[in-house]
């Protein structure tokens, strides 16, 4: 089937990737072969695609894509994530658009509303995906929200508290007042931000003496159940056993001392707040202090807030700054640089709150997790990212796994009574009446008398049995396929998920199969535009990608991606890339054209340029295939792309069609038109996982094919022999043609007018390129000389020595002007170089890569030096 017109991607990757679902080839079962498996890091099921995954799933596509050709058992399983916080707040805020608080609903009616927002939304981001190729097994598909997978997340609990390691703890927790949830402390993003230190007077019990506190919360002055000094600070030794009176407020608090007080910072007297600060807290229960709350879920002032109730907490820091100001309380105020905890869902800032909260203990459970790690039994690439994986496993803290959310895996405890430990936790209610029951010794309790926990668990409780409970590896550790696609290959995911996802996959892995969920740990850059900022909406400044797959298509936009983006180093993406890959798939299409429109004689017998052109281009491409493998060993898939790239372009486009290509109007020899659709379909396999469109139709285009003979299932190049020589050989013909259609170029030598060439041939060069260089350069006739040809224009290839008749049309005079001016230069150059390479100074203390470059343009300028005087004696003789 003969191709004609421009490349339209839009109908080519339609028609293909509606091919490729209708056969069934992204589907995996077990069988005999080896498995590959690859698990999505599932998206949020509110999301919409951005360039970080469309980054993250081109590479997926592409390693999942060449284990295929591998001939692997390929399975990549695909899905999304409920996202809790997420996910509540966008279903929260529609309600509100239609007038409903969700106050107002039971939580079966909310979560009505939550799986009808995830019906409608929860497919569009795997949609989009199918869109860039991305091969998953779509039968596959997941969901965290799942029976199977719920299943498994409630199933992992009971067992955990059973075994001791999830607790119940009264303990402060950050709380996000805008989703009114705590957070792990994995989930709140620490920034300095500009704040001021106000001074406060706090008089002492009956006296008009003052004593000067600074904080940077005065709103909080109404919870302050303690003044602290340090007992080693004698300005402050007066204040034992007083008690100060709280401005605004009028209570009386104590004045403690602790050595944990600081003496250099602020007034070295600090206000004690157990309620709303972490250090606080173990201050008040180390000296037994009252614990005063001021806040509500919403970060408003309760009934303790006084006057100030219902009053957000940052319009109380601004009216109570002016109240004490009023009432001679502020004594100064100054500017302040601040760590602030904020969200990192909702980006709003954290308030510490006094809460009992699910905690899972992780210190036991990390351990085997950090060994596989520093043991490369899991593999980081880059490694770079393994001492931040050991930082944060070595100081892992207790997992707060409860949110106060509906949306989400409801926690499986049930209460049965007021008293602390009146609960059990089980997988069912029944399960759970049964235990209630011998807790309790009451046989008459019923099933209205449980009440379960309302608080669901963290997101990252389910995601982080992902690559098992997707194949159902919890439930039934023993299933076939958990055993056989079980543990993964590779995971590619952002490094700023390493500890939240990645590190906890891990733990679970070790816990419950007792080996690594995957062997490769791929974490990408993160997308930034080419101020270096990093790409989102609020900014602006990130592309729609269904937009750039309409412009550039579907295989433009990977290889663009993929052109600058190395494991673990941010990406600058800049849309010229994608404009550069849809150039890439124009230069392949164009070049099958060019193939596909010669017409063949089976008479003709093969040229020998053609001949040991396609022997090298075959040497070439091995070459170029052992490259791909060690790029692709060590996830560098920038560097495979480059390879392939290259070859494509530079080796095959540029050089092997040139070579081959029959002259104007005349047909091609039958044996030369098989041998480079041989090699065209090499590199179509090489080409597939980066552009899985353009060589699926060009592989089609080449032949009919049936089911069986698509490309997407054909076999990865074979490796063979690699000719170093012959491709030697040739590095030195190209550099020969490339020197004579610079002459023509030059000196206006037609490139339709015949030339002979004569050589010195001091290299003693091989021969075997002699009609390639003659085709190339449209040489008549090439001889070898025993000596310098008179009267000619010269060239140097290493010290081999090339001549061309000069044209009647030269000006032997300007000719010989030119090249003594272009001697003088290059004599003073090499003169600087060999300066530099004089000075001691400089050779003992530049790399060495700077002194082999300093070294090889000496060696450059000397043999310009020897052709140019070579010349000009040939012009004056």
């Amino acid at each position: 089937m003969a191709s004609s017109g421009k490349y339209d991607s839009k109908s080519v990757e339609d028609k293909w990737y509606n091919y490729w679902m209708e056969n069934n080839y992204f589907h995996s079962e077990v069988d005999d072969r080896e498995a590959y498996t690859i698990v999505i890091p599932p998206p949020n099921v509110t999301g919409v695609l951005h360039m970080g995954h469309m980054l993250n799933n081109t590479i997926q596509d592409v390693l999942i894509r060449r284990a295929r050709l591998k001939g692997y058992n390929a399975c990549w399983v695909p899905g999304t994530d409920h996202a809790s916080i997420a996910t509540e707040a966008k279903v929260v805020a529609k309600l509100k658009e239609e007038g409903i608080n969700k106050s107002d609903l039971t939580r079966e009616e909310f979560l009505k509303h939550a799986w009808e927002w995830t019906h409608k939304h929860g497919g569009i981001i795997l949609e989009q995906l199918k869109k860039l190729g991305a091969s998953c097994d779509w039968e596959r598909t997941a969901f965290t929200m799942d029976d199977n997978l719920s299943a498994s997340v409630i199933k992992v609990f009971v067992d955990l508290y059973n075994k001791g390691l999830i607790y119940r703890g009264y303990r402060m927790v950050n709380w996000d007042p805008q989703a009114k949830t705590t957070l792990s402390d994995e989930e709140v993003i620490y920034e300095e931000k500009q704040g001021n230190l106000y001074y406060l007077k706090y008089k002492l019990e009956g006296s008009e003496e003052t004593l000067t506190i600074a904080t940077t919360r005065p709103e909080t002055i109404m919870g302050d159940t303690a003044i602290c000094i340090n007992p080693n600070d004698e300005r402050f030794a007066h204040l034992k056993g007083k008690k100060a009176i709280i401005p605004v407020v009028g209570r009386a608090i104590p004045v403690i001392e602790d050595e944990y007080v600081d003496m250099e910072f602020g007034t070295g007297c600090l206000k004690v707040t157990p309620a709303h600060d972490q250090n606080d807290k173990v201050l008040g229960d180390k000296h037994q202090l009252e614990v005063i709350d001021i806040f509500n879920d919403d970060a408003t002032l309760n009934a303790n807030g006084l006057h100030y109730e219902g009053k957000d907490r940052f319009v109380v820091r601004k009216e109570i700054v002016k109240e004490l100001e009023a009432i001679g309380a502020l004594e100064k105020v100054e500017t302040h640089l601040n760590k602030v905890g904020t969200s990192e869902r909702t980006k709003a800032v954290i308030e510490p709150k006094l809460s009992d909260q699910w905690f899972l203990k992780m210190k036991d459970l990390a351990a085997p997790a950090l060994t596989a790690v520093l043991d490369k039994e899991v593999n980081l690439v880059p490694e770079k990212f393994v001492n931040t994986y050991r930082y944060w496993m070595e100081n892992v803290r207790d997992w707060n796994i409860s949110r106060q959310l509906w949306w989400g895996h409801q926690i499986p405890a049930y209460y049965f009574g007021t008293g602390k430990e009146d609960f059990v936790v089980a997988e069912t209610r029944e399960e759970a009446l049964k235990l209630a029951k011998e807790k309790s010794g009451n046989n008459d309790l019923s099933d209205a008398d449980l009440t379960q926990d309302p608080d669901a668990l963290d997101t990252w409780f389910s995601s982080w049995l992902w690559p098992m409970s997707v194949f159902n590896g919890i439930l039934e550790p023993d299933n076939e396929e958990i055993k056989y696609y079980y543990p993964t290959n590779d995971l590619v995911t952002a490094p700023e998920i390493l500890f939240f996802w990645v590190a906890r996959m891990i733990i679970a892995g070790y816990e419950y199969r007792k080996e690594k969920p995957f062997t490769n740990v791929y974490l990408t850059g993160i997308v930034r535009d080419k101020k270096r900022r990093k790409m989102s909406k609020s900014l602006g400044n990130s592309p729609d990608p269904l937009d750039l797959i309409d412009r550039y298509g579907a295989d433009g936009i990977r290889v663009g991606m993929l052109l600058s983006s190395p494991a673990g180093n941010d990406l600058m993406f800049d849309e010229e890339l994608c404009k550069q890959g849809s150039g890439f798939v124009n230069k392949i299409w164009n070049a099958f054209r060019l193939i596909k429109g010669w017409e063949i004689d089976e008479t003709i017998p093969q040229p020998e340029a053609s001949g040991i052109a396609l022997e090298w281009y075959r040497s070439r491409f091995q070459q170029a295939l052992r490259e791909l493998e060690d790029s692709y060993a060590k996830y560098r898939i920038s560097d495979a792309l480059m390879t392939t790239y290259k070859l494509v372009w530079d080796d095959f486009c540029s050089w092997l069609l040139e070579m081959i290509k029959p002259a104007y109007g005349s047909p091609i020899d039958g044996k030369t038109y098989k041998e480079v659709i041989a090699v065209l379909e090499e590199n179509l396999k090489i080409l597939h996982p980066f552009v899985p469109f353009i060589s699926e139709e060009l592989w089609h285009q080449i032949s009919d094919r049936t089911k069986e003979e698509a490309l997407i299932i054909a076999e990865w190049p074979k490796e063979r022999a690699v000719n170093k020589e012959l491709i030697a050989q040739f590095e030195i013909a190209a550099a020969v043609v490339s020197e004579i259609r610079t002459i023509r170029k030059e000196k206006n030598i037609s490139f339709k007018e015949q030339i002979e060439m004569s050589v010195l041939n001091h290299e003693k060069f091989s021969t075997a390129f002699d009609a390639v260089i003659a085709k190339l350069g449209n040489i008549s006739a090439i001889s070898y000389v025993d000596d310098k040809v008179e009267k000619a224009l010269s060239f140097r290839v290493k010290s081999n020595e090339y001549f061309v008749p000069m044209s009647g049309a030269i000006n032997v005079d300007e000719e010989i002007k030119k090249l003594s001016e272009e001697l003088a230069y290059t004599e003073g150059f090499l003169k600087s170089v060999q300066k530099k390479l004089q000075n001691e100074r400089f050779v003992n203390n530049a790399p060495e890569k700077v002194i082999e470059v300093e070294r090889k343009k000496q060696a450059d300028a000397e043999a310009k030096i020897e052709t140019l005087k070579s010349s000009l004696a040939s012009l004056k003789s």
